[in-house]
C-alpha cells in the first residue's frame, strides 16, 4: 500500500499531523509526504525518526521534497521503550518568554537567567526544555543563558525551539543551541511527560 500526502503550502504543524494521521490508519505500507520547504521536510523526517520508522527524502528542487516513510514488515522495528537516563527526570520545562513573571522587564530578565542557571545546577535535570513565543530569544547565539543551556544539552537535556516563532522574529539563522521543532512535537513532548513546568 502506498499513500500520498500532499502537504505543500501547509503551515506548521499541518504536514506532520497529516502524515501522522495516515500512518495511524495503516498497518503496513509507505506514506509519501510532499512538502515545499526545508522546515516541513525536517519536521516530517523527525516524526518518522521519533516513531522508529525508516524514511528517505527525495529532493526534486528547493521547493519540492518527497519524504518516503515505511511502516510495517519492511521497517526496522524498535521494541525497546525509550529509557530516560537516571540523571534526567520525566519533566518538560516550557518557556514562553525571555523574562520571568509579570512586572518590571529588567527584573524579569534577571529572574529567567537565575531560573535557567538553577536548572543547570540541579540534578536530575529535566528531560526536555521547550522554548516558544519570545522564549526563543533565549536559545539564540547572543542569549545571556546560552552557556547554561549548552551545559544542560551536554547532560542530555533536549532543547527545542518553535520554528514558527523563530521565523516570526527572524531568528532562525541565529539559533545557538538545540533543534528547531514544530507545534505537533511541542504538544507531544508536553502531553507525554508526567510533569510539566511552564514559565512565562
Amino acid at each position: 500500500m502506498k499513500i500520498e500526502v500532499d502537504a505543500r503550502k501547509m503551515e506548521c504543524p499541518k504536514p506532520v499531523i497529516m502524515t501522522k494521521k495516515e500512518l495511524d490508519k495503516i498497518g503496513s505500507g509507505t506514506i509519501v509526504t510532499i512538502v515545499d520547504n526545508e522546515v516541513a521536510k525536517e519536521n516530517v523526517s523527525k516524526l518518522a525518526g521519533s516513531l522508529g520508522l525508516p524514511y528517505s527524502v527525495d529532493k526534486i528542487n528547493d521547493n519540492e521534497f518527497y519524504i518516503n516513510i515505511i511502516k510495517g514488515e519492511e521497517e526496522t522495528l524498535n521494541e525497546n521503550p525509550q529509557v530516560v537516563p537516571e540523571r534526567l527526570k520525566d519533566l518538560v520545562v516550557a518557556i514562553s518568554s525571555d523574562t520571568m513573571g509579570k512586572g518590571e522587564e529588567e527584573l524579569g530578565k534577571i529572574l529567567i537567567k537565575s531560573f535557567i542557571y538553577t536548572v543547570s545546577e540541579s540534578s536530575p535535570y529535566p528531560s526536555c526544555m521547550v522554548f516558544y513565543n519570545r522564549g526563543v530569544f533565549l536559545t539564540i547565539e547572543d542569549s545571556p543563558v546560552l552557556e547554561d543551556l549548552k551545559k544542560l544539552a551536554d547532560k542530555g537535556v533536549e532543547i527545542i525551539s518553535c520554528g514558527t516563532c523563530l521565523d516570526y522574529y527572524h531568528l532562525k539563522e541565529k539559533l545557538g543551541i538545540g533543534n528547531i521543532s514544530n507545534m505537533y512535537t511541542i504538544y507531544e513532548k508536553l502531553s507525554d511527560s508526567k510533569n510539566n513546568i511552564t514559565i512565562g
